[in-house]
This record gives C-alpha cells, structure tokens and sequence, in this order.
C-alpha cells in the first residue's frame, strides 16, 4: 500500500506546452467517495487504481500493472464519459509536476498536479502554476466524469 499526497493547481500561460506529452483514457468502475476504482490506458500500458477516501490531502493508493487490451476492454466497462488527456510531465527541484491538459467533455481545463512526500513539504512553483484547487472535488477525475468541466 502506498500513501498518496497530492496537491492540484489549476495552469496558467503555456511554457508547459514544451514537455512531450502522452495520451491517456481513464475511467471509473466505482466512484464513491470511500473510493474509486480507476481503469487507465496511458500510452502502451494499462493500469488498475484503487483509492481510498482523501483525509487532508492523502489517500490510500493501490495501483497494478495490467494487460493492454484488459485495460481497453474494461475502459468499455466504465462510467462514460471517459476522461481523455495529454499528461506532461515536468521536473522541477526535485520533484516531477504532471500537468495534465482534458479533451472532450473536459476541453480548455489544464490541472498540475504534484506528489509530496509529506503533507506540510515545500515545493517549488514554476510560474505556470496558478490558483490551488485541492480541495475543490468538482476538479477530481472522478467528479469530471459526472460534472464534466463544460458543463460548470
């Protein structure tokens, strides 16, 4: 089991636009708020996410390699629609912003996300970075799927 700390930000400017980018599908097999079960198809690969309630900004992470067309298979399984986006990532001290830019329903919303090794650990902000919406769940992949960012 693994503790994720995750702080979100929405992006301003385009710089990050510069970071090589790759294509996910995600979805949801479950989306209660005591967890989600994710399907992700990233590139050539595919994964099985399990996670559990946020307390502050942690949560229970479960996360397992799985066969590509499993993951395409099960993507057809999930909530619709899909969440589809370009994930870049980009270093920065020393850790690795994951900016993530939505297509479809999500177009025009660009989320940075950072994973810290604890909960009050100092970061730095490129100037990309803008407002902090961690604690905002209309901004969680899974709430995207029900209230997808277009329709706000």
């Amino acid at each position: 089991m693994v503790v994720e700390i995750e702080r979100k930000f929405l992006v301003a400017g385009d710089t990050w636009r510069e970071a090589p980018a790759v294509y996910f599908a995600q979805g949801y097999l479950s989306t209660e708020k005591s967890r989600t079960v994710r399907v992700r198809v990233a590139g050539d690969e595919a994964f099985l996410t399990i996670k559990g309630e946020t307390q502050g900004f942690s949560r229970q992470e479960f996360e397992y390699p799985i066969p590509l067309a499993d993951g395409k298979a099960l993507l057809a399984m999930c909530e619709q629609p899909l969440i589809e986006k370009y994930r870049r990532k980009i270093p920065a001290a020393n850790f690795v912003w994951e900016v993530d830019e939505f297509l479809g329903a999500n177009a025009g919303l660009v989320v940075a996300e950072i994973e810290l090794p604890s909960e009050d650990a100092d970061f730095p902000r490129p100037d990309w970075v803008g407002e902090e919406v961690t604690s905002d769940a209309r901004y969680y992949n899974a709430s995207l799927v029900r209230h997808p960012w277009s329709q706000w």
